[in-house]
This record gives structure tokens, sequence and C-alpha cells, in this order.
């Protein structure tokens, strides 16, 4: 489990530092930037994205080799991921490595030089990438699901971009998005690992330190005036695949934490959900059912997916229907609420075992509260969730007259 105490630490240029000492022969490292797709403009679409692909091209002192072999040459790993809000750059490494992992993930962020030969490259490789997403119906539908939701309003574009804006991308694009949303105080650097904080703070010094102090003062553009829609698509697929939901609460919205404990009683990962007990393992209706909840800084999106043979689908719909009304309706006995609470509780507990996962859950929490709960605090805040509280907040985001739904038939 997770000690109570996180050791932070800012850089003179408004970057944060965030560390975990665990006594792990492995460690894990990454930068957190405040920057993601909803930041681009149109013509932008799929920038944040390609700069995530095309900043290990090569650096100042390094070509793309060696940017992959400077880690990987010593068993570490190197990868990187984009969000709606978020770009992340992150390693997994042998703790004598520290200093090596550090000073790669600087070099990267700061001095990559872009070429145009390997952008060229990179745009086949991305387009490859969403042709192989347009094959997946159950992937796919998510992304225009979220089109449908926050239509016409940044937030609602998917990530990879398309193939018609990504072939006009170039050099100069990627250094003028960086310019405009790569800001200094919206960079977390967080850190698991054996290493003393000390001498983690050295290294952050030395290779972020010199960094150009660069400070937020544009805010993003809020989302606003949800009208629930439904549509309905013609694919050629041997099932229906469905997914319903509604606006939920922002990332700072006290509600939020019963809102990550009602998803997880509805469809969450377990096999006892009740979504996955109505439709899977009492009915056989379904392989894959679930539900799921992302906050964002302004507003948030609750969605349950499922497949199903298109003779079952009004039945799987109707039933699904069915339990958000039971939770609607009725308030959880003392002994259903203990026990969902005890799952989620336990589920988090387990979360926190995997290093590299912890590592970006508080650069995450670090980057957006400034702040990261123990998990002592964390199951505080899960145990006070009152039945009422529940209910309260299923009969805003489950009420059937706000929910949206996107069908593949």
């Amino acid at each position: 489990m997770v000690g109570t105490d996180f050791l932070t630490h800012t850089l003179k240029n408004g970057i944060r530092l965030i560390h975990q000492q665990t006594d792990s022969p492995v460690a894990h490292l990454g930068i957190l930037i405040n920057a993601g797709s909803r930041d681009e403009t149109d013509d932008e679409h799929g920038l944040a994205h390609f700069i995530e692909h095309s900043v290990f091209k090569g650096t100042k002192k390094r070509r793309a080799f060696h940017v992959l072999s400077r880690i990987e040459d010593v068993g570490g790993e190197l990868n990187a991921y984009t969000t709606k809000e978020e770009t992340t750059l992150y390693s997994t490494f042998l703790n004598q490595d520290y200093e090596r992992a550090a000073e790669l993930l600087s070099d990267i962020l700061f001095n990559s030089v872009y070429p145009q030969k390997e952008i060229n490259r990179e745009k086949e490789v991305i387009a490859e990438e969403i042709n192989s997403y347009k094959d997946s119906p159950s992937e796919l539908i998510f992304d225009e699901f979220e089109e449908l939701i926050f239509d016409g309003h940044p937030i609602a574009r998917n990530i990879l971009g398309t193939s018609e804006n990504i072939s006009k991308f170039n050099r100069e694009s990627i250094l003028r998005f960086i310019e405009e949303n790569y800001h200094t105080d919206q960079m977390v650097v967080s850190s698991v690992g054996s290493l003393k904080f000390e001498k983690l703070v050295k290294f952050a010094e030395k290779y972020f330190g010199s960094a150009e102090s660069k400070l937020r003062i544009t805010e993003r553009k809020p989302f606003e005036n949800y009208v629930p829609g439904s549509r309905t698509i013609i694919k050629d697929t041997f099932q229906t695949h469905c997914v319903l939901g509604n606006t939920a609460y922002d990332v700072k919205n006290p509600k939020r934490i019963a809102m990550v404990l009602l998803n997880n009683i509805i469809g969450g990962q377990a096999m006892n959900s009740r979504l996955n007990l109505a439709l899977r393992e009492r009915k056989g209706m379904a392989y894959n059912i679930e539900s799921g909840y992302t906050a964002y800084s302004d507003t948030g999106l609750f969605d349950v997916y499922f497949g199903t043979d298109k003779e079952n689908f009004e039945k799987a719909l109707m039933l699904i229907k069915r339990e958000f009304k039971l939770l609607r309706d009725n308030k959880l006995g003392g002994v259903q609420l203990s026990k969902a609470k005890k799952q989620l509780l336990g589920q988090i507990a387990i979360s926190t075992e995997s290093h590299d996962d912890l590592m970006l859950a508080i650069g995450k929490s670090y980057l957006l509260y400034n702040h990261v709960d123990p998990l002592s605090v964390v199951f505080r805040k899960i145990e006070a969730i009152t039945a009422d509280d529940l209910l309260e907040v299923a009969n805003v985001v489950l009420d059937e007259k706000q929910m949206s739904m996107l069908v593949y038939h």
C-alpha cells in the first residue's frame, strides 16, 4: 500500500516534481503535460497525438535510433500517450539508471527537432493506426459517441485526427502547438522508485530546471449546453454495438467520488457488476458489457457499452434501463452499500501495487489538484459516501430524459 506522504518540489520555472519512495529495484519516471487534443484548433485536429509520436524522432544531439536505444540498451522502456487533456512521456528502468532516464525525457521534451523526413514517415504510421481503428467498431463507437454528446465542442473530436489533416502537418505546425500549449506551470515530473528524494531533486534541477519559464494565461473553452441525442448508423457488423450515457461531474466536483462508486456498481471491472450479472451471467446476451466514467476539467462523461446479437438488442437495452431505474428509485441497503465500498477500496488498493500505474496516477492528481491524497484519505472519502449521495447522483446522471445513445446496427 502507498505510504501516507508524497514528496514534492517546485522548480523555479514552475515545473512540479512528485515522488513516491519504494524499495523496488525498478523505477518509473514520467512527465505529464496539461495539453491534449481538446487544445487543438480545427485545422490542428490530431496534432497533439502526432507530436506524441514525433517527439521520439530525434533531438539536437540524438537520432531517432539513439533516442530509443538510450534507455532500451539498459533494459528499460520508453513510452507515451495522449488524452483529450494530457500528453505524457514516461519510462521504466532499473533504479541505477534514474539519471539516464531523466536526461532522456528532458532531451526529447525540450530538444526534439522534428525532422521533416521522420514526420513524413510517421504520417504513414498514424494513417495505418487510423485505418486499424476504423476496423474496430467496439472502439470507434466510443469516439463517435463523444462527438454526439459534446457536439461542436473541441472535446468532441477524437484523439487520432483524420488522414486529411495529418497529411498537412509539418515541423512548423508542431512547434507552434508546443509554443502555445506546453507551459512549465502545467507540467509535472512524477517518480516512483527507491532513489532518495534529494538526489531526484538534483536530477530534476539539472535536466528540467533550465527550461524557460512559460506560464499559462488562457483558459480552455468550457463545454456548455448539452442536448441529449440519439443516432443509429448502419454497419456491416455481426453484432449490434451500442453506447448510451450522459454528461457527468468534472474533476473538481465533490460528487465525483460518489460517481466513481456508482459507476463501479453499474458496470465496473468486477464480474458481479449489476449490468454484467443482468446481461451476461443471467441472460447470456452479451460477451462485453461495461460502464465508464471520465472526468474532464470542466465536464464529465458516463457511458455504458454493450455488444449483442441484433435480435437481443431491444431486450438488452430494456434490462439496462431497468437497472438504471432501480438505482434512481431505491436507496442501497446498508449491506449492499458496505459491499460496494469494500469492493472499490480493494480495487484501488490493488491498483497501487502496479508502480507504473501509481506513477501516472499521482502525477495526474498533482497536475490537476496540486496535491495527492494518501490512500487513507481516499478510503475515508469513499467510506463517507451515503446511500442518499448515491441516490442523488443516480437521479442526475441516470436520468433517462438526459440520456444520449449511439447504435451500430
